[in-house]
């Protein structure tokens, strides 16, 4: 008998965390923090990086968990992994190799900014004359051991992590090292099969392959961020981007993107990649202003064999160095790569003509709010959303359609013209979601995770409908017995 308990990501999007206990062991699938918050600037309306952080806490003892199984690197499935070492966790922490490398980029940058904001937070309390200080829940050290921990495996290549207890990564297509978990538990003769979707990704989109479907499972924790709704086609959504380039170039503007810098920066580098190679960014400079998001980039040209066949030999295709593409940067010449704090504050001398990329995805912090203090205000800014908006972010706000907000605690009009192209989403949509599930032959219990309770329920109902899938929605706190 194996018992799963619901910690994190049910009936929300964000803090991706299950136990699953079997054989005397208690095993962790993901260890997310969650994102997002009440304030469009938190760091000046009580909602800092130490706030959010120091909301967190285990439903179980650290010390009691055999072994962690990641799904991929996104902080909402891997950023309280500090915070578990912190707490007294050393066993291993199985992932992929490319799920190994994109870790230390973002829980490294993900350490320095919450003890960035613990630092100044303790300021604060100094100057109102508090003696008591807040201690950090982890450090850059705690940092180095998470990574000392990993235990990197490929795709399909199934591992023993405990006694009578197999573990199985399938590519989810997601991000670079993203993947299915599949855990195979034989008892006495018997097997139970649990298989975790993790984040499965958009066929549609470009650079990765297309997420793997299983056919065998006994009990299926399916993700379901954009369960009630597909994507836009991505011919379509390039379409409407050219429309406006066109738009902006014309008024003399220019264009903001918000952008994730794990995944969702790398295919925005690739398809601009192509429009320069089609003749049609001959007025226009790129800029990458996230130092994260090129080191991820680095790491996506490392691993190029790793990403879709095609869209790599399309790349070989169109460089100067026929025979090898080293990095993306190679693919889009009118790219500059900002990474000092002097070298950002120099694009806002671009009058016009420049597509500025920056973190962060969903604007709660990074260089992106920099820029929306110097350019939301202009009729001819245009500002590009090409991810998902969780509740509560500022970015969320301005595609709601807010006319006012607070930058660094001063307020800005927002007269640019707000976009949002969802073709450019790494989530799977909803019809991906039941396809995926559709290949189950088994007749497993679906259990949906990872989505606000709407379009949970919508891809409930639509799981019954075409497929005649039987799924609950868990909640949090919950516990299934399988």
């Amino acid at each position: 008998m194996a018992k799963l308990h619901f910690l994190g990501a049910a009936q929300e999007v964000t803090g991706s965390c299950y136990l699953l206990e079997t054989h005397g062991k208690k095993i962790l699938l993901d260890c997310g923090m969650h994102q997002g918050g009440d304030a469009p600037d938190q760091s000046k309306k009580g909602r800092s990086h130490t706030d959010i952080t120091h909301q967190e806490h285990f439903a179980f003892d650290p010390t009691e968990i055999d072994c962690v199984v990641l799904s991929h690197a996104h902080l909402d499935h891997s950023g309280l992994l500090p915070k578990l070492i912190h707490d007294g966790y050393r066993g291993p922490i199985h992932c992929t190799d490319g799920t190994h490398q994109i870790l230390k980029v973002l829980l490294e940058d993900s350490a320095h900014l919450y003890l960035k904001d613990l630092e100044y937070d303790n300021l604060r309390l100094s100057r109102q004359g508090k003696q008591k200080k807040l201690q950090p829940l982890y450090t850059m050290e705690d940092v180095e051991t998470v990574l000392h921990l990993c235990k990197a495996h490929p795709y399909k290549s199934p591992r023993e992590i405990a006694a009578g207890i197999t573990l199985t990564f399938v590519d989810a297509g997601h991000i670079l090292g993203s993947s299915i978990i599949e855990i195979l538990i034989n008892h006495e003769g018997k097997e139970k099969r649990l298989v975790f979707s993790g984040d499965l990704g958009n066929p549609d989109t470009s650079l990765m392959k297309d997420y793997e479907t299983l056919e065998l499972a006994d009990v299926v924790l399916l993700e379901s961020t954009y369960g009630d709704r597909n994507h836009r086609l991505m011919t379509e959504t390039l379409k409407e981007f050219e429309t406006i380039l066109i738009e902006a170039e014309k008024s003399g503007g220019n264009i903001l993107i918000p952008s994730f810098a794990v995944g969702r920066t790398q295919e925005l580098l690739f398809h601009l990649g192509k429009l320069y190679h089609e003749g049609k960014l001959k007025n226009w400079h790129v800029f990458l202003d996230s130092p994260m998001g090129h080191k991820v980039t680095d790491i996506y040209s490392r691993c190029i064999k790793q990403l879709d066949s095609a869209d790599v030999e399309l790349m070989r295709k169109n460089v100067s160095n026929k025979n090898n593409v080293s990095s993306l940067e190679d693919f889009l010449p009118n790219l500059t790569i900002t990474e000092s704090v002097e070298e950002s504050m120099n694009i806002n001398k671009m009058t016009h003509g420049a597509i500025i990329i920056a973190g962060s995805g969903m604007c709660t912090g990074g260089r992106i709010r920099h820029h929306f203090k110097h350019r939301l205000w202009y009729a001819n800014t245009h500002v590009v959303f090409i991810g998902y908006q969780a509740r509560g972010t500022l970015g969320r706000l301005l595609v709601d359609g807010v006319k006012r907000i607070k930058i660094y605690n001063e307020p800005i009009s927002v007269k640019a013209q707000i976009h949002t192209l969802g073709g450019f989403s790494a989530h799977a949509g909803q019809s991906d979601l039941l396809n995926w599930a559709s290949h189950f032959t088994s007749k497993p219990r679906f259990y949906l995770i990872h989505g606000e309770r709407e379009a949970m329920e919508k891809l409930a109902a639509a799981l019954w409908q075409k497929h005649h899938i039987s799924a609950e929605i868990p909640a949090a706190q919950s516990i299934i017995q399988f």
